[in-house]
């Protein structure tokens, strides 16, 4: 009898979790160690020529202090993606991949529900996502003093981190409910890239197209960074929505899921 999908998803993801977590606990640390380099003189004057619409719309306009360099890197660019993809992967191999793959008929021949099975694997996709936030966040206190970053503090760091899984949950979230739903690991793709790239953009770009204000108040990236995690610490409020935001999708997708043909 299967007593734990919870359990069994992490044992037989252990290897990629493991992967993940080094993979973006060392893109992390990379970005990290070359702060010193950035906050030099020489850095700010070859900033001070690009101009400002440019600089605002990578997230570049603060990159002389330690919170705005973190901030546009690794909390700005590579790690939140390498985190998307990350919860995306783990979202639709949840039910999508299983079941293109011929594997669903096995686990739904246990006597579980297909709601469990969903909520399981959201979990598993959960603690995967805290998981690698807090190896970086150990990582990135230790090397804070090197990197002379140590006017952030911990509890700042955190706060970023935590955003950071956050971000990778919405996501993985999203893609568990649209591949539970269709059973369409395309689709999911289509679906996570169109919400990813509109809602990138839309965060980053409002400022100098005002249209697109409308999209940054719900664009995910708003909630993630919006409030400055690594300046101001935690957004409650902004987590909150975030995390209320993936709940919502995962049991819209599961009550689709429940009622839909399995094609196994």
């Amino acid at each position: 009898m299967l007593r734990s999908i919870f359990g069994k998803t992490l044992w037989e993801q252990r290897r990629a979790l493991l992967g993940w977590t080094i993979g973006i606990t060392a893109v992390g640390v990379l970005y990290a160690i070359f702060y010193p380099s950035i906050k030099s003189p020489e850095m700010a004057q070859a900033m001070e020529a690009f101009a400002p619409e440019f600089l605002e719309a990578l997230g570049f306009t603060e990159i002389a202090s330690a919170a705005g360099y973190l901030g546009s890197t690794t909390f700005g660019i590579l790690g939140p993606v390498l985190m998307i993809i990350f919860g995306t992967w783990l979202g639709t191999k949840a039910v999508a991949g299983d079941e293109d793959g011929g594997k669903l008929d096995v686990l739904l021949s246990h006597p579980v529900s297909r709601w469990r099975v969903v909520a399981e694997r959201f979990a598993a996709l959960v603690v995967g996502a805290i998981a690698i936030s807090l190896v970086l966040f150990v990582a990135l206190v230790a090397v804070s003093g090197v990197a002379q970053f140590q006017e952030i503090g911990p509890a700042n760091l955190l706060a970023a981190t935590t955003h950071l899984a956050l971000l990778g949950i919405f996501f993985g979230g999203l893609a568990l409910a649209v591949g539970a739903a269709t059973a369409s690991r395309a689709l999911v793709a289509v679906v996570v890239a169109v919400v990813g790239i509109v809602g990138y953009f839309g965060n980053t770009m409002a400022g100098q197209i005002p249209v697109l204000g409308l999209v940054r108040d719900v664009s995910p990236f708003h909630f993630y960074s919006g409030g400055r995690p690594l300046a101001n610490g935690i957004q409650a409020l902004d987590l909150t929505i975030l995390a209320l935001a993936a709940v919502v999708l995962v049991a819209i997708g599961a009550a689709v899921f429940s009622r839909r043909d399995v094609g196994v």
